[in-house]
């Protein structure tokens, strides 16, 4: 992937998260944090996660070590910054939205073809930057689907989020 193709990517994972908290907007205080039974007992817990994991991707991405100490590290700080006990209700998950996001857009911004080919410690191995932002990418899909389930669960509708829907609404 190139500075390019990540940007796209990014665009779109903003778009569906802003979709997906415009849908989680509309539910009542109870139903936002009842616990449905699923990975992250509820809408709003499945949402601190996925914030969790765009935070603590880009942390380590603008960090100027990368070590399995320092992702160690960051793992223990977005446990204590992510507790969704920590945001009881959706404002409060909205306003920590936005100045994630509001990083994560100057960091892409600024990324660069070079950049994106450099290896990072991850597990037992070494990942391109832009395989890990790939990943990050897809993390957010899948827990904005479980999202969806979880507003149907709760009769509520959920926003569509597919890229294709994406491509025809903001790239036409």
């Amino acid at each position: 992937m190139n500075k390019e193709d990540i940007g796209l990517l990014y665009e779109y994972d903003r778009w569906a998260n802003h979709r997906t908290l415009q849908a989680a907007s509309q539910l009542s205080a109870e139903a936002f944090t009842r616990d449905l039974g699923g990975s992250f007992r509820s809408v709003r817990d499945t949402l601190v996660h996925i914030l969790g994991g765009e935070w603590i991707w880009l942390s380590y991405w603008k960090m100027e070590s990368h070590s399995f100490a320092a992702l160690a590290d960051l793992r223990t700080r977005r446990d204590a910054l992510f507790s969704p006990e920590l945001f009881p209700t959706f404002d409060a998950v909205q306003r920590k939205w936005e100045e994630v996001e509001k990083q994560q857009i100057e960091f892409v911004g600024g990324i660069t073809d070079e950049r994106l080919e450099k290896k990072l410690v991850f597990r037992s191995t070494e990942l391109k930057l832009s395989h890990l932002m790939q990943h990050m990418a897809n993390h957010s899909t899948y827990h904005r689907g479980q999202i969806s389930l979880m507003m149907r669960q709760l009769k509520a509708e959920p926003m569509a989020t597919d890229f294709h829907v994406f491509m025809a609404e903001v790239k036409a």
